[in-house]
């Protein structure tokens, strides 16, 4: 009886340690998957207006009375970040606080704009929610000309208007992607990582 004790005892701790190894082995995998993975931008669809060429220009007003434009050559040499969320998606909620620090530090050069359609006083109501200072467009034709395929989305235009970034934009590292690809000459994280690998 206490030799079986005995032998269940060590068999239980060989077991331990085997399974022990087998974790520290699952863990360094993990460590190196995360090495090898890439960082991952704003997700770009395949559609117009393309990066690399002038997207259509609008002038509109903001839901506070303000002209805006979108697109089009800009006379003070902004940029212009436009983003179309919806006052139901619960991602464009949590992307707005984002769009309002993004707003005050790259305040140097870019102005940021939200977009939507939809019934104004419905809008009128999400944004004394959030209680965003951003300008708050309401234009359907510019989600069309644009080809909005989902939300939350971004296209970033330079100061000639034209496309320079343009992606599904999740969080703030999303809308960041943008702002590096556009430093760097690209349409995408995703291009100037591919161009990397070719390079090296």
């Amino acid at each position: 009886m206490l030799t079986a004790l005995i032998v269940s005892q060590v068999l239980l701790w060989v077991v331990l340690l085997v399974l022990t190894v087998v974790v520290l082995a699952l863990v360094r995998q993990v460590g190196l998957l995360q090495a090898r993975v890439a960082p991952v931008g704003a997700l770009v669809p395949r559609e117009i207006p393309a990066v690399g060429t002038p997207g259509p220009r609008f002038d509109v007003h903001d839901l506070r009375g303000r002209a805006v434009q979108i697109g089009g050559e800009r006379s003070d040499g902004r940029s212009t970040l436009v983003v179309w969320v919806a006052p139901e998606c619960p991602v464009c909620k949590a992307l707005l606080p984002v769009l309002e620090a993004l707003s005050r530090s790259e305040a140097a050069w870019l102005d940021v704009v939200v977009a939507s359609e939809g019934r104004e006083e419905e809008h009128r109501q999400f944004l004394s929610v959030i209680g965003t200072r951003a300008r708050y467009v309401l234009s359907t034709e510019l989600g069309i000309a644009y080809q909005v395929p989902q939300l939350p989305f971004a296209v970033l235009l330079d100061a000639q208007g034209v496309v320079r970034g343009r992606g599904i934009v999740n969080t703030r590292e999303h809308v960041e992607s943008l702002f590096e690809a556009y430093r760097h000459g690209v349409g995408s994280i995703q291009e100037y990582l591919q161009r990397e690998r070719s390079a090296g």
